[in-house]
């Protein structure tokens, strides 16, 4: 086995798009694994347990024995058939386990010993992290701009309309508000970092990001990070609530429904969509008080027999109240608290983006084609 070939944990091989086999056990893959993984573990859970406990009780010779005896026969060739099955589609993958020891090594073997060679990576999943770990605390030494505004004045799209910008509520697959959850899973707290280190990996100048509390659903920043972006300097997006409102209800209604039909189907994709935008807002109960709440709740079900009956804008009849009584005075609340020193600018969206723009120019930023490769 010391003879099995090695690649260093560079995170070039993220920024190449490299396919790579992780072997370690389905429970492990699901807390976070490096972006680009497949999972073609060399046990599965139920076997990792048990030679887990032996090695506990009787050491590493004994977990090792044990672990043969599990994955020996019809079940090692079916793992070694995975792995070359995968292999045959994309040749240049590479091999890791969680630190680049015992079981990447035996994958190593058996697919040496079925003709095949293919290195692991050096420190394995372990080593990477630490490095996609390092890139977001140096981005938190790199110039960021900040791009804030009421709920509805699409800083999202204004973050994803520049070449620099770092879409955080895309890495943490939520919207970063009550009614923020995406359809599909959120990611675990290590993959929301790890996609964010991986997006970081083709920004190595100034980056944009829009104005977030520390948590975005079920994710959390960085500390080093956060901590940057309440020093950074600001745009505030300003635009009139009939425009924030056409933007809320593409947001919650139109994209939600889209996902939700896709996934779902039209019957259960609906009544999904709907449980969702129900649960959503009654968790505002202690915000909004019940009065207002069960205003609110009316207009919402009032909203959902027109939408049933081809009239989507009914949802405008309680989208309309949110924003001005629950997301607009949230926002001025903090915004009060912040030095206005920080604000570059203030204005509408176009010009929000054309200082954004600016900003990044004067900072020095390159596209990922001319910047230089990184660690």
């Amino acid at each position: 086995m010391s003879e099995l070939p090695l690649v260093e944990p560079h995170l070039a091989l993220l920024r190449e798009g490299r396919v790579l086999i992780d072997v370690r056990a389905p429970v492990e893959f699901a807390q976070g694994a490096l972006p680009g993984a497949v999972n073609l573990p060399l046990m599965d859970d139920d076997e990792r347990h048990l030679v887990g406990i032996e090695y506990k009780e009787r050491g590493q010779a004994a977990a090792i024995a044990l672990g043969e005896r599990l994955v020996g026969g019809e079940v090692k060739v079916a793992r070694v058939a995975a792995w070359r099955e995968l292999l045959a589609r994309h040749p240049d993958a590479i091999v890791y386990c969680f630190r680049g020891g015992l079981r990447s090594q035996i994958a190593q073997q058996w697919l040496a010993e079925a003709g095949i060679t293919r290195p692991r990576i050096r420190g394995g999943w372990k080593a990477m992290r630490q490095a996609l770990c390092a890139r977001i605390d140096a981005a938190a030494e790199q110039p960021l701009l900040v791009v804030g505004g009421l709920t509805g004045c699409a800083k999202t799209d204004l973050v994803l309309a520049l070449d620099n910008g770092l879409d955080l509520e895309g890495c943490a697959r939520h919207k970063g508000s009550a009614f923020g959850r995406h359809p599909l899973e959120a990611p675990s707290q290590i993959d929301f970092e790890h996609a964010m280190g991986r997006r970081l990996l083709d920004l190595p100048g100034p980056v944009v990001v829009e104005d977030e509390s520390r948590h975005i659903g079920g994710a959390n920043l960085p500390l080093a990070f956060w901590e940057a972006m309440q020093r950074a300097p600001r745009v505030r997006v300003e635009m009139p609530l009939d425009w924030r409102l056409a933007q809320i209800h593409r947001d919650y209604i139109e994209e939600l429904w889209a996902v939700y039909r896709r996934q779902c189907g039209e019957w259960l994709g609906w009544t999904l969509m709907r449980k969702q935008l129900e649960e959503s807002l009654a968790k505002l109960r202690k915000r909004l008080g019940s009065a207002r709440l069960a205003r609110l709740q009316r207009l919402q079900a009032l909203a959902f027999r027109e939408h049933e009956r081809g009239n989507p804008q009914a949802h405008e009849a309680w989208l309309a109240p949110l924003l001005t009584e629950y997301y607009d005075p949230m926002y001025r609340y903090q915004l009060e608290k912040r030095d206005p020193g920080h604000f570059l600018h203030v204005g509408d969206w176009e010009s929000c983006l054309a200082v954004a723009r600016q900003w990044s120019e004067e900072q020095g930023a390159v596209t990922p084609q001319r910047s230089a490769a990184t660690g």
